[in-house]
């Protein structure tokens, strides 16, 4: 059997908050609820299973590979809803896209902290 990554949680204040907020951004389907969690499913078969969990939250990073097609329509919703958006992790470079290995990227946070990535290129 080959090894692959299923799925991971991600602790948040508010899992309905948090996992709304990524489907959105990124249009994908509705977080179905799994027991305590909200479960956000990817087309390769892995999912983020968000969790309510007490603060302090210790930020993660969450990368997401979307075509340009799909690149253009999540930075569209980001841009809609005002959300500040950087070009590196450091965020040192406001409102820039990187364009490393010819590609695009962004980084922004999510409503927990956690930072998030989309990109074209890996």
């Amino acid at each position: 059997m080959s090894v692959r990554l299923n799925h991971t949680i991600v602790w948040c204040r508010d899992k309905h908050r948090s996992a709304h907020f990524l489907v959105e951004v990124l249009g994908l389907s509705a977080p179905e609820p799994f027991g305590p969690m909200l479960i956000v499913r990817f087309d390769n078969h892995v999912s983020l299973d968000f969790y309510d969990n007490d603060p302090p939250i210790a930020s993660q990073h969450y990368a997401f590979l979307l075509d340009d097609n799909a690149f253009d329509h999540a930075f569209a919703r980001l841009e809609a809803r005002g959300q500040p958006w950087w070009a590196d992790p450091g965020k040192q470079r406001p409102k820039q896209i990187n364009d490393y290995a010819g590609g695009r990227r962004v980084y922004f946070d999510d409503p927990d902290g956690h930072l998030l990535e989309i990109f074209t290129r890996e």
